[in-house]
């Protein structure tokens, strides 16, 4: 159960970015901030992969390089936040949200299927179900109909992707012998360095208040450097669409962040959805771990 307990950590982590700046209420535009969170983390990340100089076995029996999955992996990373902004300002934060994040096991399923030649598990199947329709029942977009903007599904949908392609070239890396901390080193390190620019033009005089600094440093640190090093460890020891799926701890986080630090209401319909992550989450979880324990366990006899 370590690995399961590291990602749902590492949700953990990402559940802090919304009550983070909420709390900080910087005058900042949701790109420079996304730009500063990956410059501030990957930039930790990048240095920890570099002070790592264990060598990388040879891989063989695959057409795609170690640096095209560097690439599409930060790639990923650099889409996700100005897509899942753009998912979010055209149909709004609860719709957007669980478009995303509704999305990212799905599109992981997809990727990695396709990159394995094998198909996910019936029990991972109806373990994302039960975890998304609580996703959906959590952000309450369940309450009538709404005209949508098919720009900003895209774009949502998009984001999803784009977290499917960071976790699958991640696994992939780890496949071929990489550690979890140079992985996301090589991945973050190649995004920051990406973002940097996209900072400098976005503004940066927020940054140079209390407020702006703490929240950089934040997010920087805890939802980008801690968490992936967490979500690295944990995906180096689980499939790519048990990590996503486990990911999506994040909502339930971030709604019981919501209730005990924003002092914001929770009506009956979410807390069935809370419920039914949370059992989505133990479904997903249970096969990884029988499947990991049973061939150690023939090993050692």
């Amino acid at each position: 159960m370590l690995p399961a307990l590291a990602i749902l950590a590492a949700a953990l982590c990402f559940s802090t970015t919304g009550t983070a700046q909420a709390l900080a209420g910087v005058d900042a535009s949701p790109l420079a901030v996304g730009a500063a969170r990956i410059v501030v983390g990957g930039g930790i990340l990048g240095l920890l992969a570099l002070a790592q100089r264990a060598p990388v076995r040879p891989h063989r029996g695959s057409r795609t390089s170690t640096s095209a999955l560097i690439a599409i992996g930060a790639a990923g990373v650099l889409a996700y936040q100005p897509l899942f902004f753009l998912g979010t300002r055209e149909n709004g934060v609860a719709i957007g949200t669980v478009v995303a994040l509704g999305s990212a096991p799905i599109a992981t399923g997809i990727v990695d299927a396709i990159r394995l030649r094998r198909a996910p598990s019936p029990r991972w199947m109806v373990a994302t179900a039960i975890a998304l329709l609580g996703v959906v029942l959590v952000s309450g977009v369940t309450g009538g109909a709404t005209a949508l903007a098919p720009a900003g599904l895209l774009a949502s949908a998009g984001a999803g992707m784009s977290y499917a392609l960071y976790t699958v070239c991640g696994k992939a890396l780890i496949e071929r012998g990489w550690t979890s901390t140079r992985v996301m080193g090589a991945v973050f390190g190649v995004a920051a360095a990406a973002s940097l620019p996209v900072l400098l033009l976005a503004g940066t005089s927020w940054l140079l208040t209390p407020n702006g600094l703490a929240l950089a440093l934040w997010l920087g640190v805890v939802t980008t450097a801690i968490a992936y090093l967490l979500f690295g460890w944990g995906l180096a020891r689980l499939s790519a669409v048990t990590v996503s799926t486990l990911t999506l701890a994040e909502p339930l986080a971030a709604t019981l962040l919501g209730l005990f630090v924003l002092r914001e209401q929770l009506t009956l319909v979410s807390g069935i959805g809370l419920a039914l992550i949370a059992v989505g989450l133990a479904v997903v979880s249970a096969p990884s771990r029988r499947r990991e324990e049973v061939p150690d366990a023939t090993a050692r006899a």
